[in-house]
């Protein structure tokens, strides 16, 4: 995995802290192909739009967010591919990665 900044600081509709992030190799290509950048799935994650999560899984969202679990999004590229992003309940870390990769 590759990092690629440091996103602690608060950003305007942001609802937690990036930490370090890193993104895989494949998600990496994925972005690449559909001429999409990590930035743009980066502010959704941020702002608790978690994109094609199940209404279960976006529950356990709002509730990570309050006690401070993992949390996870689900969103597709311009090509279809799905791309997921997973913050780390401690907020140190968000890695973007296939979901085969997890």
């Amino acid at each position: 995995m590759h990092r690629n900044s440091n996103t602690t600081r608060a950003n305007i509709g942001a609802r937690f802290a990036l930490g370090q992030t890193f993104i895989t190799p494949g998600a990496q290509e994925a972005l690449e192909i559909a001429g999409q950048t990590p930035i743009q799935f980066l502010r959704r994650h941020m702002s608790a739009d978690w994109g094609e999560v199940s209404e279960d899984d976006a529950q356990e969202n709002e509730l990570s967010l309050r006690d401070g679990f993992r949390l996870l999004s689900a969103y597709r590229t311009v090509k279809s591919q799905k791309i997921w992003i997973i913050t780390e309940a401690d907020r140190s870390a968000t890695t973007i990665l296939l979901p085969d990769e997890y």
